[in-house]
């Protein structure tokens, strides 16, 4: 049996630990639930949300990646959205050789086998989910917000009475944006910060869907700065590389984040700095 464990973040917010490192979050209005994000689709987690709620319950994904979004066959009877612009990974993503190299990923002592496996579903059964759109569940309310970089069409959502924003992988301390798919860093700063003018003013905390699920205040705008940074070259530039991809590392960690202190930290390739294409800007 595949293990979850959960935890609340409020009275109405609870905080799902999946088994590949992925977080979601069930939160709970008057009326309705929502459940963000379903993970990498190894084991029951609609066991665990029915233990939580008896709320009609609708399904929000951040993304279209393999451990945001393959758990939705156990949830075709419920309303699913996720951005239509993440189509072009949903696919590749949902291929059952690229989800089944994925449960190397698991949590230590975790063993994943063939009867945990949620099967892929089409794309077709999602509803389009963009900027703009919001759901009130009666007395919590979660609106969404566009911030494509990490994906084209990756979103974040504010859960508006709670004041706290959940950025999902759009931004966090390890940003990933150097897959093929991904788009430039140039881009991407204009994302972050069009996106910090809509939601200025509107939260408190925020939230995030690996690690502890928890980040500083700071984050959205030491990513914008490290977009900044790389554009100028100020970089560590540490080589890694992630299930086969290549990229490098903008700055430098220690045991205990950062080595130079700063918040947040983007992962990127050089060919993706500018939205054109160059190497490098006069």
């Amino acid at each position: 049996m595949v293990p979850f464990r959960t935890e609340k973040v409020t009275d109405r917010i609870t905080r799902i630990y999946a088994v590949c490192t992925e977080l979601c979050y069930l939160v709970e209005g008057d009326d309705r639930a929502a459940l963000i994000d379903n993970g990498s689709g190894f084991g029951s987690l609609r066991d665990v949300v029915k233990d939580l709620t008896n709320k009609p319950l609708i399904v929000l994904l951040t993304h279209g990646h393999t451990d945001h979004a393959m758990g939705s066959g156990e949830f075709t009877d419920c309303d699913l959205y996720l951005n239509s612009v993440d189509e072009y990974i949903y696919g590749p993503h949902g291929d059952y050789k690229f989800r089944h190299e994925g449960m190397g990923l698991a949590d230590e002592g975790v063993v994943i086998a063939e009867e945990d496996y949620v099967p892929t579903i089409p794309f077709s059964y999602y509803k389009d989910l963009k900027g703009g759109d919001s759901f009130d569940l009666g007395g919590e309310t979660i609106e969404i917000y566009d911030c494509p970089g990490h994906t084209k069409g990756s979103v974040v959502m504010l859960m508006k009475e709670a004041r706290i924003l959940l950025l999902g992988d759009a931004c966090n301390g390890f940003t990933f944006l150097q897959e093929s798919y991904s788009l430039s860093i140039e881009h991407y700063e204009e994302s972050l910060k069009r996106m910090k003018e809509q939601v200025a003013g509107k939260y408190d905390r925020l939230l995030a869907s690996h690690g502890d699920g928890e980040l500083p205040l700071g984050i959205i705008d030491g990513n914008i700065q490290l977009c900044e940074d790389i554009k100028a070259g100020r970089t560590d530039d540490v080589p890694m590389e992630f299930r086969g991809n290549p990229g490098l590392i903008a700055k430098a960690m220690g045991p205990n984040g950062r080595v130079d202190g700063g918040c947040g930290n983007i992962v990127y390739v050089k060919e993706q700095v500018w939205e054109d294409g160059s190497l490098c800007r006069a």
